[in-house]
This record gives C-alpha cells, sequence and structure tokens, in this order.
C-alpha cells in the first residue's frame, strides 16, 4: 500500500446534512417550492453530483418544465446559491472531521505515505470544508486532488479515481481508498482499488459488496470503536490498514 485515497463528503466529514439545509435555502431565492426532507434527500443522493441531483429531481417533479431550453441555466443557478449557503455553513466551523480522518491524515504525513483526493464536489466546497480543520495550506498536505473539475463522469464512473491514479503514477493494487457510499465503492472498486467503506446516516442501507472493510468510523482514542475486525486495537491505522490490504492482495493472487 504506497497511497490512500479519500472521498470528501460523508467521508471526511459528515456534510449532507449541511448540503441538504443549503439546497433548501437556495429553493425558495429562485422562486421554487421545493422542501427536501432527509428521506427525500437519501433517496437523491444515489445520484451523484449537486447539478444532476437538481436535474434528476426536477424531471420527477415537472418533466414538462424539465425539458425546456433555460433548465441548465436555472440549475446552475441554484447551484451557485446553494454553494454559497454550504460555504456559509462549513466555513463558521460546524462541520468538524469525521472520527479519525485527522489522526490517519496526520500518521500518513509522519509516515511519508501519499494520500489523495477523488470527490465530484466542486473546488469551492472542497476548500471551505478543509481550510478550517486542516489550516489554509491544506492542499499542501495532498499528493493529487481531483475534484469535479477534473472529470465530467461522476461516481460510480471510475473516472475520478482513475484520474487521482495517474497523478500518483501509481497503479490500483498499490493504493486504498475510503468511501462513505456504494457510488463511491464502485467507483473505486470499478478502477480497481481495494476500499474501507465508513456509512453515515444517509449510506447505512447502501450496498457494500466487495469493500474491504465497513466500519461506523475510523475511531479515535477518544471515540474508539467497539469490535474493530482485524486489528489488535480499537482505531483504524496506517499498520491495520496495510494488514488488510496485503490481505487483499494475497486473495487476489
Amino acid at each position: 500500500m504506497k497511497a490512500l485515497i479519500f472521498d470528501v463528503d460523508g467521508t471526511l466529514a459528515d456534510t449532507e446534512t449541511a448540503h441538504l439545509k443549503a439546497f433548501n435555502a437556495a429553493f425558495p431565492e429562485v422562486g421554487l417550492d421545493w422542501c427536501w426532507d432527509e428521506a427525500l434527500y437519501t433517496r437523491l443522493l444515489r445520484v451523484a453530483g449537486g447539478k444532476e441531483r437538481l436535474m434528476h429531481y426536477w424531471r420527477m417533479v415537472d418533466p414538462e418544465e424539465a425539458r425546456g431550453c433555460k433548465l441548465m441555466e436555472a440549475i446552475d443557478a441554484v447551484h451557485a446559491i446553494k454553494t454559497r449557503h454550504y460555504a456559509e455553513l462549513a466555513g463558521s466551523g460546524q462541520l468538524p472531521l469525521r472520527p479519525g480522518i485527522a489522526r490517519l491524515i496526520d500518521e500518513a504525513g509522519r509516515a511519508g505515505v501519499p494520500i489523495a483526493i477523488a470527490t465530484t464536489t466542486t473546488p469551492a466546497n472542497l476548500d471551505v470544508l478543509l481550510r478550517t480543520p486542516l489550516g489554509a495550506g491544506w492542499r499542501d498536505r495532498f499528493a493529487a486532488i481531483c475534484d469535479a473539475g477534473t472529470t465530467a463522469a461522476k461516481k460510480p464512473a471510475p473516472d475520478v479515481y482513475l484520474a487521482v491514479l495517474e497523478r500518483l503514477g501509481l497503479q490500483a493494487g498499490e493504493c486504498l481508498a475510503l468511501e462513505d457510499s456504494e457510488n463511491g465503492l464502485r467507483a473505486a472498486q470499478a478502477a480497481g482499488i481495494a476500499t474501507v467503506v465508513t456509512p453515515t446516516a444517509y449510506t447505512g442501507q447502501d450496498r457494500f459488496d466487495g469493500a474491504l472493510r465497513v466500519l461506523p468510523h475510523l475511531g479515535d482514542p477518544a471515540q474508539p470503536i467497539a469490535q474493530l475486525p482485524g486489528a489488535d486495537h480499537r482505531w483504524v491505522d496506517l499498520a491495520a490498514l496495510r494488514a488488510w490490504h496485503r490481505g487483499t492482495l494475497s486473495e487476489a493472487a
């Protein structure tokens, strides 16, 4: 295992509640009487990408209007306003990193293990989320960052992972991905990358067949995992990830 590749939304931080609040705040500003609840948003999360999610919902509730020539213009407007609201929430420090994320990033840095990001979120959302917990120079900590501006195809397409592998100059079997959703797992698997999944309340009902491990979170001394398979302690560190990764390669051989 020569590198770790992180998804962002749901993996680095539990961001989906903030995204939902931002969408609902944006709708009335453009004259839409929509209001998404958590159950609906959980279903919509199966569509990767904020703009794609808006288009999917628009076609559900008003297919005739969704065929209009100005649909993309309207979606761009909604999404821009939504991004502004999300930035306000994330910038206020209300979105801490999930348990174990900061610890694992620090450990990888000390061990000289490159880390990367493979996400379908926008660069603006990425910056506002990570600037607070990791500092203004957070980008310097990552050997490769691929986001919604890197590839057109969203997860579960493997494109963003393939782009990360190219930038890292590594093979899929030399890396391990961390994801929170079925779409993310499928994207990493399609790129040939072994994956550890830490679901959230929004993705807990997804299917994670073929994942290397499925855990509630990565754990910390202050918030340990009660039972951690394949390790002799109660939080995930580089040693545990390497052991699981070696096991996968041995099984493949």
